[in-house]
């Protein structure tokens, strides 16, 4: 069998090249214009890195099985040209997990928030317990060699599901293709403006989701949401709806945070609707120190300490900043965060983050005025963005240099440092960054 990966080098399309290229008797190719680390660095070690930058529509040829195509590619791509030309089968990344695990029990993880966390730990008490899974999870998890997982043997598939577009060709969420037999939502906090222009329209893809579980299936819940109450209350009757809230017991975790208390009872009652204990779901859970660049320790001293997270929008933005500050209630919390995606360099999207770093002694927020020309969005001004974060403490950078000599003269002895992006900060080592400033502590 021979797959062809159009646009290889995105952060899930290069993890599901190598888990495909590990199956037996699949040969994986791929290309793609650009390759950055950490892509660039699995693909030559796992021999998949194009022999070169950009689409050769010649090496699309008959003897090709299937195609799979990336978001990065557009639709004019000179290569899926080539494939359709020749009739070879166009999957998307989406709908090939689906192909590969149709005959699998399959749990799929959504939210606009919580969603990697809550996926990660289902996968971290599976794996504790000796239960075979293929997967699909948005960050490094600890014992876990790769993102994606496929196999022959494996009987459940526990999968992150995305709302984003599902390719260039498909304009649909992502996670409507996975027809879970165990459906979990973390929350609904509006994001992607690009792609939903309005709240309702992106309530209405998580509705649609729901209805894509499988008959007699499980809807997990969180009943402090008021629109996944009435998805549940108009949910198909052969559904069966679980709310959760926080997880209250007394069993000491290694994680911390109400909407990581939140994402724990999910993972455990998904876990239970497979048929494991609760008490054997907590023992195994206790042990888990959270997904990568999810509300991640990357530095301590005596005093002081430094969390990275993924945090972009503005519920999770909040979550993690008030998680912080409940945590370590003594110390002077630090936050620095980056607007980077699309929906957050949006003018008019700008203030639903009002308020979200209100519990942070310092907060800083960074963009690059390029980033926001690149995107071809109106521009925003740094006034622009302290009026929208409405909290007095609210600092506004344009320039990554400046940022980090703002952030090279505090002081850290008893302070709580938290680095909050989807990107780098313009190219900056953020956990190499952070030892850096909390050695002066």
């Amino acid at each position: 069998m021979r797959i062809h990966f159009i646009a290889i080098g995105g952060a899930a399309m290069h993890n599901l090249a190598m888990a495909v290229a590990s199956k037996q008797g699949y040969v994986v190719t791929g290309s793609d214009d650009e390759i950055f680390d950490p892509a660039l660095t699995h693909l030559r070690e796992a021999g998949l890195l194009p022999p070169e930058m950009g689409w050769h529509p010649e090496r699309i040829t008959p003897d090709i099985d299937a195609v799979i195509l990336g978001m990065h590619a557009r639709e004019d791509n000179p290569e899926l040209q080539r494939a359709r030309e020749l009739g070879i089968r166009i999957y998307s990344f989406p709908e090939y997990l689906y192909e590969q695990t149709k005959d699998k029990i399959r749990i799929v993880v959504g939210g606009s928030h919580g969603k990697t966390t809550t996926t990660s730990m289902i996968l971290y008490v599976l794996r504790r317990l000796g239960i075979e899974a293929d997967y699909m999870v948005g960050a490094q998890i600890e014992g876990f060699e790769r993102m994606v997982r496929l196999s022959d043997t494996a009987k459940y598939a526990v999968f992150e599901g995305d709302e984003y577009l599902t390719s260039p060709l498909d304009l649909r969420s992502k996670f409507l293709w996975y027809h879970p037999h165990v459906a979990i939502l973390t929350g609904i906090a509006w994001d992607h403006i690009n792609v939903f222009p309005t709240f309702p329209e992106y309530v209405e893809t998580f509705r649609k989701f729901i209805e894509g579980v499988e008959p007699d299936g499980s809807f997990i819940y969180y009943k402090g949401d008021e629109n996944l109450r009435q998805i549940a209350e108009h949910a198909r009757k052969d559904i069966t709806c679980i709310p959760y809230d926080a997880y209250t017991g007394d069993v000491p975790m290694q994680v911390f945070g109400r909407h990581n208390m939140q994402n724990l009872q999910a993972a455990m009652l998904a876990c239970h609707s497979i048929g494991i204990a609760p008490d054997d779901f907590y023992r195994e859970i206790s042990t888990f120190t959270g997904a990568s660049n999810r509300l991640e320790k990357i530095a301590e001293t005596a005093d002081s300490v430094a969390f990275r997270d993924f945090a972009h929008s503005p519920s999770k933005l909040r979550a993690t900043v008030n998680a912080v500050r409940e945590h370590y209630p003594e110390k002077r919390l630090v936050a620095c965060m980056e607007l980077h995606t699309f929906s957050s360099l949006m003018a008019d999207f700008l203030p639903q983050y009002k308020g979200c770093m209100a519990e942070a002694d310092v907060a800083f927020v960074y963009f690059n005025p390029k980033v926001i020309e690149h995107k071809r969005l109106t521009p925003i001004t740094k006034n622009d963005v302290r009026e929208a974060f409405g909290t007095k403490n609210v600092e506004v950078f344009t320039e990554s240099a400046v940022l980090q000599e703002r952030l090279k003269g505090i002081q850290y002895s008893n302070t709580a440092l938290l680095m909050m992006s989807s990107g780098t900060f313009d190219g900056v080592n953020v956990k190499e960054f952070a030892e850096e400033l909390l050695k002066k502590a």
